[in-house]
């Protein structure tokens, strides 16, 4: 029997890689593709395999999305995220509250929810996947202007604690009715400090433990990540906090700093995220009965219209009234916000308290996610071209070698790009005179790469792969005129 269990997860797990192709190609959201095929798998569908355990499914789905909230952390570029720190913290917090409380009211006044019932609604729909986003853009060769990408990966990342503790917040309302909303708001204002106080703790205490503690196997590193994020996760929970964001924080102080076999355990949980996506979107696929799905058609699409129309733009323009973005930017944020995973995951929880109507909102919640990305994740590009916010990809350019930082070690390894400067172009490397930290190692020209010496001339548009502490790289810069944004430091390795 276990063969046959194995057989259907190994077909189930290859055409969902399969998809992925799909969805490069058509730019069609890979979480759609991944939901629709769990949807035929199941019991309503031509695999017919009956699953109906939302208890297991809500396990699977909260440490795929514990995996995913540490991987995206660890991705993610403090330097680019820091100017839009508090755009992102607003959305991520004031934003979510408000598109909940829209779409709460809505469901009371237009579809006979009780008030709490409805809040809990819109608790569960209220945060935003920039995963579905992104993939949209990349498969179109189009990315967003300004601060979009940046702002949005960052809102992505952290909101899902907010619309979890409204989600839990609202069910403790309806199943204690002795509670009182004060209440709620004490452990808001106790949860997120005690999340971010852990989780950056947790993460400084993690980079000194992964730079010293020196194991006999670089294969043992990403058992010892994994550790640090389950434990991160599962203390902060019992001591009170957040563990979803004190896991997110865990992962964006690893990214931010060197530490040993840092490439090697970016790959691991970026392969593993993309695992924990596909198992994540099979199971909740699984669970869900299509044929249960028909009743809730009317009342799902008039929730899923003023979710997209209305709630979602309330609450980014709302949240964003402070900052300095163009209309055309708020506009943009407004429809790019794709409901994903975690509001299926979210919809399990009442499933699991036995609250009246569990059944309702759980096919709502997924009939909505539905809409969403078949609406909104399929016209982005349209949508970005026309508010003249997108931009073209950048072109980042794999190399045939791989640089471990050592701990104590200041050199990195970094890209320069040669201007056109008469001082530069026609001028052979030792012509330059480098510092003597500036050590260029592999000379990136069209489609060839170069094993550089020093009498190798330099052409215009050459890219540099150069081995350097930081300042000698700016003293390079400052020299030749080039800009901070030529140096890239994200290297990807073949």
């Amino acid at each position: 029997m276990n063969q046959y269990v194995l057989i259907g997860a190994a077909i189930l797990l290859f055409l969902s890689v399969l998809g992925s192709k799909v969805s490069d190609r058509f730019g069609v959201p890979a979480l759609l593709l991944f939901l629709l095929l769990g949807m035929l798998a199941g019991a309503d569908g031509p695999g017919g395999i009956y699953f109906d355990d939302p208890v297991l499914a809500q396990f699977v789905g909260i440490v795929a999305l514990v995996l995913i909230l540490f991987s995206g952390g660890l991705e993610t570029e403090w330097r680019y995220v820091r100017p839009v720190l508090k755009e992102g913290l607003l959305l991520s917090t004031l934003g979510v509250g408000i598109t909940a409380v829209v779409v709460g009211l809505f469901a009371r006044l237009f579809l006979h929810f009780s008030l709490l019932e409805g809040l809990l609604l819109g608790s569960i729909v209220s945060s935003t996947d920039a995963a579905a986003v992104f993939s949209v853009l990349r498969s179109k060769g189009i990315s967003l202007a300004g601060k979009l990408k940046p702002l949005l990966e960052l809102e992505s990342g952290s909101n899902d604690p907010m619309a979890i503790f409204l989600t839990v917040g609202m069910i403790q309302l309806i199943t204690q009715p002795d509670l009182s909303p004060a209440s709620l708001m004490q452990l808001f204002a106790l949860q997120m400090p005690i999340g971010a106080l852990l989780g950056y703790g947790i993460g400084r205490i993690s980079l000194f433990l992964i730079n010293h503690i020196k194991l006999g196997y670089e294969g043992l590193y990403p058992a010892l990540t994994l550790s640090i994020v389950f434990l991160a996760f599962g203390l902060t929970n019992i001591i009170g906090g957040s563990g979803f964001l004190a896991v997110y924080l865990v992962g964006i102080v690893l990214g931010h700093h060197d530490f040993i076999h840092k490439r090697s355990l970016l790959r691991f949980h970026s392969g593993l995220a993309w695992l924990m996506q596909i198992t994540m979107f099979l199971t909740l696929g699984l669970l869900v009965f299509p044929s249960r799905l028909i009743s809730v058609t009317g009342v799902g699409l008039l929730t899923a219209g003023c979710l997209i129309f209305v709630a979602r733009p309330l609450g980014v323009f709302l949240s964003l009234l402070p900052s300095t973005l163009h209309w055309r930017e708020k506009t943009l944020i407004s429809w790019v916000g794709l409901r994903g995973a975690a509001p299926i995951i979210l919809a399990t929880f009442p499933l699991l308290s036995g609250i009246s109507g569990a059944d309702l909102i759980f096919n709502m919640v997924f009939f909505i996610v539905l809409t969403s990305v078949l609406l909104q994740g399929t016209s982005i590009p349209l949508v970005a071209r026309w508010l003249q916010v997108d931009a073209p990809i950048a072109h980042q350019r794999t190399y045939p070698l791989e640089f471990n930082p050592m701990a104590g070690m200041k050199s990195e390894l970094k890209e320069f790009v040669v201007p056109s400067d008469p001082r530069v172009v026609g001028k052979a490397i030792v012509e330059l005179k480098l510092p003597t930290d500036f050590l260029v190692i592999l000379i990136a020209r069209n489609d060839e790469f170069l094993i550089p010496t020093g009498g190798t001339v330099l052409r215009d548009g050459d890219t540099l792969l150069v081995l350097t502490d930081k300042d000698s790289y700016e003293e390079v810069q400052r020299r030749f005129g080039t800009s901070e944004s030529k140096g890239n430091n994200k290297l990807t390795s073949a």
